[in-house]
């Protein structure tokens, strides 16, 4: 029986999962700068408006456990078109409405409309695609939303220049319409030839978190300790550009430069994992991302700003899928789509709680020293990845994984 490679696994998921991923993502890109500028410009107060940006998230959070049944009663693809349409309805809710409560609920549906999307693309790439190529094919799928997240802000940053503020909202309709038809019109990949049969929706969240309490109380808080630590990096970026006092165009220079850098490493981290294991990139990611934090609150300039900010996004960047990809491994063979929502839901709390913490410590004390606990936390959280994923993984490690491809080739690779 002939074995995938790697170029046919990607191009089998690239109609069903990574276009529509991208195209999905635009959209989030173009709306998420404009979302606090909408609500002010409709009269709420500045906390109100910096709530609103919060309002995706907040869905995210409260729409990762449910999304597990809609994709289990649907299937992952048709799932994924569902969330597409109402989405749809969401962004042109906020395209024409001039109510912050009505933005409100819109955006709190469109970030349920994501979770339920990014679990079902996840469990559907997870199921068609080949373990032994599982982490190059999560990563793509990684980097196809950064790509877009990327495309996204300068896409509407033209369409707002050419008409106004809420023409970004436009494109967050079109890019949904968009993926929307992709998901209509391709069929769902053939199921990898080394999947065995899958029982879905047949236990529900609460018993599965007890049977599995033991994983999510180890990795899966490191997991949510990850999360907290990449959305930190996001958050203080900008604070501390401030706080040195540079202008707001030299600001947007080096973040362009910073997520470019992040963008562009997502298929070498998934070849890095595949073939030499998870803990090759995990814990070389948080290493980074938690030294770069560190290190942070020590830049007074320009230049050692870009530098560690380029750091970090190389930290972030060669972490691409890599918690999707250890989520897939730890999932049991049945009732994935509810393992991985639990997760999601973990993943998605630590990035949610993750900016407080500088957040409070500036209040309480300064905002560098927040920072550098938060660096911590991505030490504590590379010490644990590289404790744990090898409990839960069985691709953890160069032997793991030089095993698994030697199963599947049945030639013992040339390392």
């Amino acid at each position: 029986m002939p074995t995938t490679t790697a170029k046919q696994a990607i191009r089998r998921i690239g109609p069903s999962a990574l276009l529509p991923t991208l195209v999905f993502a635009i959209g989030t890109g173009a709306v998420a700068p404009v979302i606090p500028l909408t609500a002010l410009a409709a009269g709420s107060s500045t906390t109100v408006a910096a709530l609103m940006a919060a309002m995706l998230g907040i869905g995210r959070i409260v729409g990762d456990v449910p999304a597990a049944k809609l994709a289990d009663r649907l299937g992952d693809r048709r799932a994924m078109a569902v969330a597409a349409a109402a989405t749809t309805a969401s962004w042109t809710g906020c395209l024409v409405t001039d109510s912050v409560v009505a933005l409100a609920v819109a955006l709190l549906v469109v970030g349920m409309c994501t979770s339920t999307f990014n679990l079902a693309r996840q469990n559907y790439v997870a199921e068609v695609v080949p373990i032994h190529l599982r982490a190059r094919a999560l990563s793509t799928l990684a980097g196809s939303q950064r790509i877009g997240m990327f495309i996204g802000p300068f896409l509407g940053a033209a369409c707002i220049a050419a008409t106004g503020l809420r023409a970004a909202y436009a494109v967050g309709v079109t890019s949904a319409v968009a993926t929307g038809f992709l998901l209509l019109f391709v069929h769902d990949a053939e199921k990898a030839r080394d999947r065995p049969p899958q029982l879905r929706g047949t236990t529900n969240t609460r018993d599965l978190f007890k049977s599995h309490r033991r994983l999510f109380f180890t990795l899966g808080l490191m997991v949510a300790t990850v999360g907290a630590v990449r959305a930190t990096r996001q958050s203080v970026l900008p604070l501390w550009a401030d706080h040195i006092g540079m202008s707001a165009t030299a600001a947007s220079l080096v973040f362009g430069i910073a997520n470019f850098v992040d963008m562009s490493l997502f298929y070498p981290s998934g070849h890095v994992m595949d073939r030499w294991g998870r803990l090759a990139i995990a814990v070389p990611s948080m290493v980074i991302l938690g030294a770069g934090l560190i290190v942070l609150p020590f830049t007074h300039g320009v230049v050692a700003f870009t530098l560690v900010a380029a750091a970090m996004s190389f930290g972030n960047g060669i972490g691409s899928g890599v918690m999707m990809t250890v989520g897939a491994d730890s999932a049991p063979t049945d009732n994935r789509t509810t393992f991985l929502s639990i997760w999601r839901l973990m993943s998605d709390l630590g990035q949610a709680s993750g900016p407080l913490i500088p957040a409070a410590c500036a209040v309480f004390a300064t905002l560098a020293v927040g920072i550098a606990i938060t660096g911590g936390l991505g030490i504590v959280a590379a010490a644990g990845l590289a404790y744990w994923i090898p409990r839960y993984s069985t691709y953890a490690t160069p032997r793991m994984a030089r095993a698994h491809r030697e199963a599947a080739t049945g030639v013992p690779p040339a390392d």
